[in-house]
């Protein structure tokens, strides 16, 4: 028996059941009932029924599992994280970068962190001047803060050349000082870098990986650490970051020209 004044559009369908999950009546974890249950309790078309749940999933609300079901997900909330442009090194000997975390919080790694040859996404050929889809060294990490599901991809890719250069970056322990300490102690120091942040929709893996659905947009942070001696591109890391998960925020520094108050030039006599 359908709900009379029940919702007719997936705007309103989207408004009613998100104000169920938000109220408690579908905690995390819970499974929404499925389409065709939606499709006879409210009477709407299965297209409309769908396009509900993608919209609940696009807000990072609830997450489709092929052939289980819908189930609600945990709001974490975003996290406001301050950005800087500095690169310090940890008591370790460690590079460390500006990251979506705040300082000395412990983090936990999902899986086993693995390094294998890979075909290289176009960013990634494009910075090393290979062919996209060339053989190249990938080192994956998934990451979170502690006892929290996975928050970030961890790609970092190694040129060719600096494979060449250093052969140990391509093993499983790079030593002390990791694989950038490594690449300078063969020639390439001082690494600069630079940093590109954007935005797009995850593949299909890296929602798997990352547990969100596929119609969430994700951030994704790419950093290309350059040679002090050739200026060629040596590694790009590429994070890759839910994008209902984290919110950066700079400080805006005035230029002599913007200084307050507005200084007038003297009237000539």
């Amino acid at each position: 028996m359908p709900i009379p004044d029940g919702p007719t559009t997936y705007r309103e369908l989207a408004e009613l059941l998100r104000g169920r999950i938000e109220g408690g009546e579908y905690p995390p974890g819970e499974k929404l009932p499925n389409i065709e249950e939606l499709m006879e309790t409210y009477e709407l078309a299965r297209q409309t029924v769908r396009a509900a749940i993608n919209q609940l999933a696009s807000e990072g609300l609830v997450r489709t599992v092929t052939r289980k079901g819908t189930y609600v997900q945990a709001r974490l909330g975003r996290r406001r994280v301050r950005r800087n442009h500095v690169v310090t090194r940890s008591r370790a000997g460690m590079y460390i970068f500006p990251a979506a975390a705040y300082p000395d919080e412990p983090w936990q790694t999902h899986g086993t962190p693995h390094r294998s040859m890979e075909a290289a996404p176009e960013v990634v050929a494009e910075q090393f001047g290979v062919e996209v889809g060339s053989e190249v060294l990938r080192r994956r990490r998934v990451m979170s803060p502690e006892e929290e599901p996975p928050f970030q991809i961890v790609d970092t890719w190694l040129s060719p050349q600096a494979v060449a250069d250093a052969p140990q970056i391509a093993e499983k322990s790079t030593g002390p000082g990791g694989y950038l300490e490594r690449l300078e102690e063969a020639g390439h120091g001082p690494i600069s870098w630079s940093e590109i942040t954007r935005t797009r929709m995850p593949s299909a893996e890296e929602a798997s990986l990352l547990q969100i659905p596929g119609v969430l947009p994700v951030m994704e942070m790419i950093l290309v650490g350059r040679s002090g001696r050739t200026e060629d591109a040596l590694e790009v890391t590429i994070r890759v970051i839910p994008g209902d998960r984290v919110e950066l925020v700079a400080d805006l520094v005035r230029d002599a020209s913007a200084q307050w108050p507005l200084r007038t030039a003297e009237p000539k006599e």
